[in-house]
């Protein structure tokens, strides 16, 4: 358990701006044939040595965030839960040193597991450290399934550290699900669902594949030209339709709300009381620290992102400062940027966006900034304007808005 945070309830300040935090860990058993995020295999004296670099950053960054407090934690990655349970708890510790923290029993602080990597010492350990809730990356049930994707556990390891997490305290797991997988049928997706549901975990994250250029997956069933004519795809099984991947979402959203999980983002559901905190700090533009390589950051409308280059990361982690060499990409986002930014992250939560928080914000009448991607979308049935009991108007996507997001959310580009 943390020791001697610097804002003991005695010490709390009033009036900081809430703070999300993200601790990247690019670092993983194997690759999955699906991924291309930032993250690669490494040894013991490579994640000891970024470690260290990270407790660096932490301290030379710190000092930028005097004025907020933190409100929720992320370890992502990557696998985050590949680090020896004594590292993880080394990073807590550390920003519990040198940030300000809600209480603790008000802070979500959320660690990434791959199923593969989980013990008993693990689980018990994270939570004694401060970590409240689990994100597990199950993605399916079929052993048939994870293969396909190159996933290193199955659906029998899954459970037991699923019971293992339940054992060691974790009374908040979400459980990671992808459809429309290489050979998977409507009816795969929906055992898989009715599984995981069975389990009641509070939170369930579905997402779609998406196939990346840059992975394996893409090399196989990326867009056919001359050059690809000749890859040999052996006997490996066709993804499904358009209409089969819209039809897995459609019954997603059914058979969970069914269950008592409602829809709260595009892809996210949980029981009433657990949908993710750190993610909607993403959603209603919080400002964010992250830390690590690639890690991406937001602080009063500046944004940039750390390098994605380990030796640089390793060698400069430690420099202070708001311009260091691990920082790049820096950009002070315009009132035009943070609009759109306002409208496409906002609109991907089920709620949708305020139009009072819009013209708090800005100054002025969303409708007024937006009046014809608003009157347009409106007319094709793709958002909607409604009311709460309190009188609010809020505008939303529908649910035929919601399944083509991608066209819905690029009308409030400028």
């Amino acid at each position: 358990m943390r020791k001697d945070p610097i804002n003991d309830n005695a010490l709390l300040s009033r009036g900081k701006k809430p703070l999300g935090i993200y601790v990247h860990i690019p670092f993983c058993i194997r690759k999955c044939l699906y991924c291309d995020f930032l993250s690669a295999p490494s040894d013991d004296a490579t994640r000891e040595s970024y470690v260290n670099a990270l407790l660096a950053e932490i301290d030379a960054q710190a000092p930028l965030y005097e004025g907020f407090q933190v409100h929720t934690v992320f370890f992502g990655g990557g696998t985050p839960s590949l680090l020896m349970p004594e590292q993880t708890a080394t990073i807590l510790e550390r920003l519990y040193q040198r940030f300000s923290f809600l209480p603790e029993k008000e802070m979500e602080i959320t660690l990434e597991a791959n199923p593969g990597t989980l013990t008993e010492e693990k689980l018990r350990a994270w939570r004694k450290a401060g970590v409240n809730r689990l994100s597990i990356g199950l993605q399916s049930a079929h052993d048939e399934e994870l293969k396909s994707l190159g996933r290193i556990h199955t659906w029998k390891e899954f459970l037991w550290g699923y019971e293992a997490a339940r054992r060691a305290g974790f009374s908040n797991l979400n459980i990671d699900l992808m459809s429309a997988l290489p050979g998977q049928s409507v009816e795969s997706w929906m055992d898989t669902l009715e599984n995981v549901v069975e389990l009641r975990p509070e939170h369930i994250s579905a997402y779609s594949l998406i196939i990346e250029e840059g992975t394996p997956f893409y090399d196989w069933y990326g867009p056919q030209d001359a050059a690809s004519e000749e890859r040999q795809i052996g006997e490996r099984k066709p993804l499904p339709s358009e209409e089969e991947d819209r039809l897995m979402y459609e019954r997603t959203g059914e058979y969970l709300a069914k269950k008592g999980y409602g829809r709260y983002e595009i892809s996210n559901y949980a029981l009433p009381g657990f949908a993710c905190r750190h993610n909607l700090s993403y959603w209603e533009r919080t400002d964010y620290a992250g830390f690590g390589l690639g890690a991406a950051s937001l602080r009063e409308n500046v944004r940039w992102s750390n390098t994605a280059e380990l030796a640089e990361y390793l060698a400069h982690a430690g420099q202070t400062g708001e311009e260091t060499r691990i920082k790049k990409e820096m950009t002070r986002l315009s009132i035009q940027d943070q609009m759109e930014e306002f409208m496409f992250l906002g609109l991907r939560k089920t709620e949708g966006v305020s139009a009072s928080a819009f013209e708090r914000l800005f100054g002025k009448p969303l409708e007024a900034v937006y009046e014809e991607p608003v009157e347009r979308l409106i007319r094709e049935g793709l958002l909607l304007r409604y009311r709460k009991a309190d009188g609010s108007v809020f505008f939303r996507l529908s649910a035929r808005g919601i399944d083509v997001s991608n066209y819905a959310l690029a009308m409030f580009l400028f």
